[in-house]
């Protein structure tokens, strides 16, 4: 008995610490490995042997596959194809081809990544449109999140369910089993769209300049540098600007406004644009020789030198700049200078600096055109309002798409397992150079892999320490009146609630041991069940927890209660839909 209290313990400690982020989920992860190694609850083999199954090979290779489509343009390429289809069109018909392009998109790439790629193309859409961006974001989110329910790559939480079916002893999922009911759920989302969501959507009006936008006004002044300063003849460089918690964003120097460099010598009559609160100002006012212009009006031509321009990026799923400062990062040693950062929708104005960025961090930067280029065109971010032109490779990308086909049809004949033929694919778009050797170890996303890896441990933990079979026995004895269809329905609803503190292949795994000691409980079948959850783990739009639904939550201005009133009227009709049609195509008994 104890080793079930000790396991339910766990899972619940990790469910809390996952929801709260006070740990790194993979942190998270392994030292849940560590406490049921040293308790003697799973052996070394059983708790490490998620790393070396076939579903961390199926995962990485996805991954691999998506960065060599997003190298290749393909996504840009369709991102163009829907501008020009689009223009000029009703809402209607944008929300349309827009949710359905995307989900088909996401049924062979990993959602976040299409989501984190449509976000620049549909945002200038929406300026082109005239549309707010916020009726656009969410739809294009929900429809990368349905589209990975069509396939059994479209998703992790497929992959994840399909490689536990299989260590069951179970067939795992075919390549496009789930497409029936996920092509049901994808024009359900459409719908549902088409007929209330957009009215339930909010809008909102954009800021007529970026300054305005980053609520920059407030904080920008001018400081003049007088006789007696002690700045003059100084670099920028050697000036404690730290302490002032001020950042200089450019010069004005005999009528031309200049670049705010560290290699900047201070004279006196310089102007400085300066970013700094009240209280730093103050600090400034103290200073000898320096003087604050007062009621100085700015818009985003005051931020911007003459050789140089403003960008509006946000924070890429897989850019090589989250979790970490700009300190540490050193952005200026790109030429490149941040002058705000929207999270969620709230203006981070202090101590920019030692800020840790976050994925779908807005950031406001300037540079001159050369480093804004370059900068454009890195993984690290992707601009608000444009394709990225630097991608588009010409045929690369029919390459990508023919080696992942041919994978696909090796595993459907039989010719080498699902594994094997993502690899083979995965390892041909890499031997063409459709996508640089260094890059393929940044486009996968190893947190998620260890995240998968220790929560199959997990789910062996609860097999093997009975937590499972008493969990299943109290479900049992709670919703056994309804029978095993209703038995079905409630692990479908738990499965959806999980979702929201923990990521959907975790929550699945999770459930899933529990899922299969109840259907062995009734005779019923076990796969039905998974196949249940599979999808129910996929279709969670309640909250703005799904890292699909994080990207577009800052950049549409979303609250909350927005995800709540849509994406929960959405998520209650695919919830009746799953529990309706998965018995039907899938029976709850095994056959004769």
């Amino acid at each position: 008995m104890f080793e079930v209290i000790l396991v339910l313990s766990l899972l619940v400690v990790v469910t809390v610490l996952f929801a709260t982020e006070w740990l790194p989920v993979d942190i998270v992860t392994l030292l849940l490995l560590l406490v049921l190694l040293t308790t003697g609850i799973l052996t070394t083999d059983e708790a490490f042997g998620g790393f070396g199954s076939d579903i961390i090979i199926m995962l990485a290779s996805v991954f691999v596959l998506s960065g060599a489509m997003r190298e290749t343009g393909i996504v840009d390429a369709i991102g163009s194809v829907l501008a020009r289809v689009s223009a000029g069109r009703s809402e209607n018909v944008i929300l349309t081809v827009l949710m359905s392009s995307v989900a088909a998109l996401s049924a062979v790439m990993n959602n976040t990544t299409v989501t984190a790629l449509m976000l620049g193309p549909v945002t200038g859409l929406a300026r082109q449109g005239q549309i707010s961006p916020s009726k656009l974001l969410m739809p294009l989110s929900f429809a990368a999140i349905l589209g990975g329910t069509c396939t059994v790559i479209g998703t992790s939480t497929n992959v994840a369910v399909s490689g536990y079916l299989e260590r069951m002893g179970e067939r795992g999922i075919g390549f496009f089993e789930l497409t029936p009911l996920g092509v049901v759920l994808v024009l359900a989302g459409i719908g549902s769209m088409l007929l209330f969501g957009k009215r339930l959507l909010p809008s909102h009006a954009e800021a007529e300049t970026l300054t305005e936008g980053y609520g920059l006004q407030q904080y920008l002044s001018e400081v003049v540098i007088r006789e007696g300063s002690p700045w003059i003849g100084k670099r920028l460089s050697d000036c404690d600007f730290g302490d002032l918690d001020m950042r200089i964003l450019s010069v004005v120097r005999d009528g031309a406004k200049l670049a705010a460099e560290a290699r900047t010598v201070f004279r006196c009559g310089d102007m400085l644009m300066v970013r700094a609160d009240v209280q730093s100002l103050m600090k400034v006012r103290e200073t000898e020789g320096i003087e604050i212009q007062p009621d100085a009006k700015f818009g985003d031509s005051a931020l911007r030198p003459d050789d140089h321009e403003i960008l509006e990026v946000f924070i890429t799923p897989l850019s090589g700049l989250r979790d970490r400062t700009l300190r540490e990062v050193n952005l200026p040693s790109r030429g490149v200078t941040v002058l705000a950062i929207n999270r969620h929708g709230h203006h981070l104005r202090r101590a920019l600096s030692h800020v840790r960025m976050r994925m779908g961090d807005l950031l406001l930067v300037q540079g001159s055109p050369e480093n804004m280029d370059s900068f454009r065109n890195s993984p690290d971010v992707a601009v608000l309002g444009e394709l990225n032109p630097g991608l588009h490779r010409g045929k690369k990308g029919i390459v990508v798409l023919g080696a992942m086909l041919g994978g696909v049809i090796a595993s459907a004949t039989g010719i080498m397992p699902l594994s094997a033929g993502l690899l083979a694919a995965a390892v041909a778009s890499v031997l063409l150079r459709t996508i640089p050797v260094h890059r393929v170890y940044q486009v996968i996303e190893w947190r998620l892999l260890i995240l998968i890896a220790g929560m199959m441990a997990l789910g062996t933990a609860m097999d093997k320490s009975g937590a499972a079979d008493l969990l299943a026995t109290g479900v049992v004895q709670v919703f056994g009146f309804g029978g095993t269809w209703m038995i079905l329905a409630a692990f479908v609803v738990l499965t959806v609630l999980l979702t929201q503190p923990m990521s959907n292949a975790a929550a699945a795994l999770v459930i899933l041991p529990v899922a299969f000691s109840t259907a062995e409980q009734l005779g019923a079948d076990g796969r039905t069940f998974a196949i249940a959850i599979a999808f129910s783990a996929s279709v969670s739009l309640i909250a703005p927890f799904e890292p699909s639904s994080l990207l577009v939550y800052g950049v549409g201005k979303y609250k909350i209660a927005d995800f709540l009133r849509v994406g929960g009227t959405i998520t209650l009709l695919l919830v009746v839909l799953i529990i309706a049609i998965v018995p039907l195509l899938w029976p709850l008994y095994p056959g004769p």
